[in-house]
């Protein structure tokens, strides 16, 4: 195809800013590229923090090793090579998330008006500390995660925890609370584009805060009730701040379109 018909075929497009399903996928391919570079160049600059990284995952079972015999296992020579792959490539996830969530909600605006396209940058500068701010939660919550689970082995015998499975699970339950907690923004932003209704979002109050407690408890499985509600209080108070952003967005614009009945009507 020639430029001329590749300039033809853009300026085609819909004049309201709609795409086609082909248009859709190249932006998403775009965008997903522009995402995953963020994510490598940051990663190479975690390559460098790891060390740190590693020595605050390896405390808590430091602080274990005499009391409950825990220690980490490297069962192969590449092993700890690995493993630091795994760490550099999440830390640098965590550390391009501005730049991630951004392309996320970049892709989702064609959906918005011009008016709700505003919107989008309330809605970044929101998810991106509720993503670092779950991110630190998870981080928070993760020695006691750990001494918990370790505390069920006999005193008497010896833990070795194997070094991929043990980072993994912690890394992956950082990650899982950051999500958690940045879910209410996308689920306001569904809302804006029209999937999901601010009805629905109410009507499922009582799976919202079931789900919420579950997660709670399986994230912080400790037998302290405190540290399981100071997730599940958050996750539940931003689900409906989350129904009651999307309220007033309906109600906004359902009386938008009485007014343009009513002006179409004289």
């Amino acid at each position: 195809m020639s430029a001329t018909a590749t300039k033809a075929g853009r300026a085609a497009k819909d004049p309201d800013g709609r795409m086609s399903l082909g248009q859709h996928l190249i932006e998403l391919r775009n965008r997903a590229m522009i995402a995953a570079i963020g994510v490598i160049v940051a990663a190479i600059g975690g390559w460098f923090v790891e060390p740190f990284v590693w020595s605050a995952l390896t405390a808590v079972i430091q602080n274990m090793a005499t009391a409950q015999n825990a220690h980490i296992n490297f069962p192969t020579l590449t092993a700890a090579f690995d493993l630091r792959m795994q760490l550099t490539l999440y830390i640098g996830l965590v550390a391009s998330s501005p730049l991630w969530l951004y392309e996320i909600f970049a892709f989702l605006t064609p959906g918005l008006t011009g008016k709700e396209k505003r919107y989008i940058f309330g809605f970044f500068f929101s998810a991106v500390p509720l993503f670092l701010g779950g991110c630190a939660f998870g981080w928070y919550v993760t020695p006691h995660i750990v001494t918990l689970f370790a505390s069920f082995a006999p005193h008497d015998n010896l833990t070795i925890l194997n070094a991929s499975d043990y980072f993994t699970f912690v890394l992956k339950l950082v990650l899982a609370v950051g999500v958690a907690f940045v879910t209410p923004v996308f689920i306001v932003l569904l809302n804006m584009i029209g999937i999901i209704s601010a009805a629905a979002i109410l009507k499922a109050w009582r799976w919202a805060i079931l789900g919420s407690i579950l997660f709670a408890a399986l994230a912080t499985p400790s037998t302290d009730v405190v540290s399981m509600m100071l997730l599940a209080v958050p996750l539940v108070v931003l689900y409906f701040a989350a129904a009651g952003f999307a309220w007033l967005h309906d109600r906004r614009k359902n009386r938008d379109a009485e007014d343009l009945d009513a002006e179409l009507a004289t």
